[in-house]
């Protein structure tokens, strides 16, 4: 039982027309913990008990004085400040904490069912740039949380992998390529491919035709455009998994824009018998007026489908394939009108399921300001950048600890971890500050700074010759400068995990995970831990053995690794 629920259970003994529901619902905490562990606005209950709010809370005091949850009751103004009794609390918190390990703060049964998540989604010949890190990263924490909470989450990489930059590809590479080069370094050949073939189309107007022309090869089934588009494809993937390997992030599908070339006429077909389709300057389009959304093209003049055609496809194989209880689609938010035109025409379409279909907006990453260039070949590279965090961070920890152990390895889950946790600091839905030295700093809101705190609290454990035992003594710790802002940290996780799933929001868990942070180095700035009676020291290093289950699964949930030493 929660704090909340424990605190509104209490109140609901005496005002027995509200709900407990209603009480836990507008249960605040304090802006300064002096005033108390929880605080009741007693507004709601004014017009029930017809009385002002202020004289409701002295009231209450009054009946709430002997009860054995709260150490003490106080009111002020029309607020009721309740402070909780601490053993009891604490113990039920640590013993929880502990005896659940990582399943602390997973749903127990209340969740079932799969999500599909939609994230990545590179364009194959083309680099992972940075601007594809944030739907990669917001995407698999939100699978993260969403399996703890017990659902069944399936990764999907919708890849860009169809398209007419394929036949300008492919006119690029039968006029410049190397297919040496290609293998030595596809990504890097490629795009210098495709970025000469836009230089040289501004003065040569027939590469366009060219590509036009490879491209409905590659409709039609020759077997040569098939077959290079197969070894861009494939060389391009072999490529992206080094990244996804340093993220450790994997995926259940890499269905891609090709896969659903078959499916899109029973779509166009579906839309005709339905009636939904019109003609609209030589283009066919479901019209949208009604719902205040310009029209969705279908197909253009020439015939060919558009993204919407694509996703509709790619929604009804989605729900076909596995009956989702909800399909998130993590793309950044310039793409909101696509998704809401989506939408709309599935349920034009009779489909009521549509209803659970989710698009997760993000914002930009910037750089001094400003929307990181990806023109004219001046992509930022991913992989560069992670290179570059793993070697500073490398230079970092020689430079503080250079006798560590495995410091290549430490390193890469710092200067990895630093640029997740850079991305998910904050609200998906604003714009993201890059700058290397800043989020690799050891103090402040930052990755390395949680991951020092989980690497403090495992030495602490191993200089302590920490073991654990079945009897929980907390013994006076729970006193102890922090201590109690701790235990109320801890016992908020599983609230946590809930709101960043109901949210879609990773920087719930990352804001958590910086708060429970502050308290324990607040916590270990202010006592001794491993001093006193062994009995004493074990007290505390309970506490301290809490922390590290919480904080490394806090971290795991946006998918950051948690060193023990560092």
């Amino acid at each position: 039982m929660t704090i909340q629920q424990l605190t509104a259970k209490e109140i609901a003994k005496i005002i027995t027309d509200v709900t407990k529901d209603e009480l836990i619902e507008k249960l605040e905490i304090p802006p300064d913990n002096t005033l108390g562990d929880l605080a009741f606005p007693c507004f709601i209950l004014a017009r029930k008990l017809r009385q002002s709010p202020a004289v409701i809370a002295q009231w209450l005091e009054q009946q709430l004085a002997e009860s054995n949850v709260f150490e003490q009751v106080k009111a002020v103004g029309p607020y009721l400040n309740v402070f909780l009794k601490k053993d009891p609390i604490a113990a039920n918190v640590i013993r929880e904490v502990l005896t659940k390990g990582n399943q602390y703060g997973s749903a127990e049964g209340s969740s079932s069912g799969t999500i599909t998540i939609d994230l990545s989604s590179p364009n194959i010949a083309k680099p992972f740039s940075m601007g594809h890190l944030r739907s990669t990263v917001i995407g698999n924490s939100i699978a993260n949380i969403a399996e703890k909470l017990g659902y069944e989450p399936v990764r999907i990489n919708h890849l860009g992998d169809w398209g007419t930059q394929f036949g300008k590809l492919m006119t690029a590479y039968h006029k410049w390529g190397d297919e040496s080069l290609v293998k030595e370094n596809p990504i890097k050949e490629l795009n210098k491919l495709y970025v000469r073939f836009h230089e040289e189309a501004k003065t040569d107007e027939t590469l366009n035709d060219e590509g036009r022309s490879w491209f409905k090869k590659l409709e039609e089934g020759d077997p040569e455009a098939e077959a290079l588009w197969k070894w861009f494809r494939d060389e391009s993937l072999k490529d992206f998994q080094k990244i996804y390997d340093l993220l450790d992030i994997t995926f259940d599908s890499l269905h891609g824009e090709a896969f659903y070339n078959d499916k899109m006429l029973p779509v166009v077909e579906e839309l005709t018998e339905k009636g939904l389709l019109v003609e609209s300057e030589g283009a066919m389009v479901v019209d949208l007026s009604d719902s205040d959304l310009s029209p969705a093209l279908i197909k253009k003049k020439d015939g060919a489908s558009l993204y919407v055609t694509r996703d509709l496809a790619a929604a009804q194989y989605r729900k076909n394939t596995y009956d989702f209880k909800e399909s998130l689609y993590v793309v950044g938010q310039e793409q909101s009108l696509h998704f809401e035109q989506l939408k709309k025409v599935l349920h034009m379409m009779g489909y009521e399921w549509a209803n659970d279909m989710h698009h997760i907006p993000f914002g930009l990453i910037l750089q001094d300001g400003k929307k990181m260039s990806t023109r004219k070949g001046k992509t930022i590279l991913l992989e560069e950048v992670l290179k570059q965090t793993i070697n500073q961070a490398e230079n970092n920890i020689t430079e503080k600890n250079p006798t560590l152990e495995d410091k290549e390895k430490v390193a890469e889950m710092v200067g990895v971890g630093a640029v997740i946790f850079n991305d998910l600091r904050q609200s998906r839905l604003n714009s993201v500050e890059f700058n290397i030295e800043t989020m690799l700093r050891f103090e402040g809101e930052t990755g390395p700074y949680v991951q020092y705190t989980h690497a403090r609290a495992c030495t602490l454990l191993k200089k302590g010759n920490y073991e654990k035992e079945s009897e929980l003594n907390l013994l006076e710790v729970v006193k102890e400068p922090c201590a109690w802002e701790i235990i109320l940290t801890l016992e908020k996780f599983p609230a946590v995990v809930e709101r960043a799933y109901k949210e879609y929001e990773p920087s719930v868990i990352s804001r958590y995970v910086i708060e429970l942070a502050r308290y324990f180095n607040q916590y270990y700035g202010k006592v001794r831990i491993l001093s006193g009676t062994n009995e004493e020291q074990h007290a505390r290093l309970i506490l301290v053995e809490a922390v590290t289950i919480v904080l490394n699964e806090g971290l795991r949930l946006l998918g950051i690794k948690s060193p023990q030493q560092m």
